[in-house]
């Protein structure tokens, strides 16, 4: 079976390199236009620019690393007949893992006391002050899709309270809010798991800040378009919200100042998937992604 001409955007590392390159004839974006490609492979930071997908007229098939569309024209890519397919499902475990954690930092103020014990103030004071526990408390979820569901198993093992917000309602267990303010209203902490899109943009805005409340968390694993960063900061700075657990931001890789420098936020750098296991996963689901698109296999994680 002749192996398909396929634009590689993004390079893998390690085994799934060594397949791909076994699977597909690699080639490199040439600035011109290239007849010959039939598939891409690129990272869901990068996406493909539209300036790109112009130059690809008979491309069939995008291979996506990452669950992330919003640098994908994928209306384009419908009009197009041109497949689609993401590493949905093989990280999971590890960005929920990443949303319990800086739950658990927010609640137990991991970072202050880790700082009070390193800096001397544990043996000046003789001893920390006391913080909060989850159980019992009400975690909300926007956006209950494979991850949300995921987020809601691990914090219900630490006996908190659960509720989400969907575009519609799951066969679910959990409680059901038919609008995020609802959700906002109701939760001790938001957890952000919805895609980033047009209707997402800044969907945590200022008023949205103001119903989680002087004793909420937000917690993003999303997309940092999510949230108005501004309008966070502002927050934090009046104490209207306790405090911010974040993965994503709107500028990547530049945090706002405001959120580096408050005392009330825990950062990772959009790393909630970075773990070895998770990222040879996601290498190893592209390759087999254009593996399945080459043999005429249906794809579990074809989203177009």
């Amino acid at each position: 079976m002749p192996r398909p001409v396929t634009l590689q955007l993004s390079p893998l590392t390690g085994q799934p390199q060594e397949d791909l390159a076994v699977v597909a004839e690699l080639v490199r974006d040439t600035g011109a236009e290239m007849p010959e490609v039939e598939a891409v492979v690129t990272f869901a930071a990068e996406g493909v620019p539209a300036e790109v997908l112009s130059r690809l007229p008979n491309v069939k098939m995008i291979s996506v690393f990452g669950v992330g569309t919003d640098k994908l024209d994928l209306e384009e890519c419908r009009r197009r007949g041109i497949i689609v397919a993401t590493t949905r499902g093989t990280l999971n475990d590890d960005v929920a893992d990443c949303a319990l954690m800086l739950t658990i930092a927010l609640h137990r103020e991991l970072l202050p006391q880790d700082r009070f014990a390193r800096d001397g103030g544990w043996a000046r004071e003789g001893k920390a002050w006391l913080t909060h526990t989850m159980a019992g408390k009400k975690l909300g979820i926007f956006g209950m899709g494979d991850i949300g569901v995921e987020i809601a198993r691990r914090a219900e093992a630490f006996r908190m309270e659960v509720g989400y917000h969907n575009r519609s309602r799951r066969d679910a267990p959990q409680r059901y809010f038919d609008t995020l303010a609802g959700l906002a209203d109701w939760c001790d902490t938001l957890v952000l798991a919805a895609p980033g899109t047009a209707e997402t943009f800044h969907v945590v805005d200022a008023a949205m800040l103001d119903r989680i409340g002087p004793q909420g968390f937000l917690v993003n694993i999303a997309r940092g378009q999510l949230v108005d960063e501004a309008a966070l900061v502002a927050a934090l700075d009046a104490g209207r919200i306790a405090g911010a657990g974040l993965d994503v931001f709107e500028d990547e890789p530049r945090p706002h100042p405001g959120l580096i420098a408050s005392p009330r936020t825990v950062l990772t750098p959009h790393a909630a998937s970075a773990t070895v296991e998770t990222r040879t996963r996601m290498a190893g689901k592209v390759v087999s992604n254009l593996r399945d698109y080459i043999e005429g296999r249906a794809m579990d994680a074809r989203i177009v």
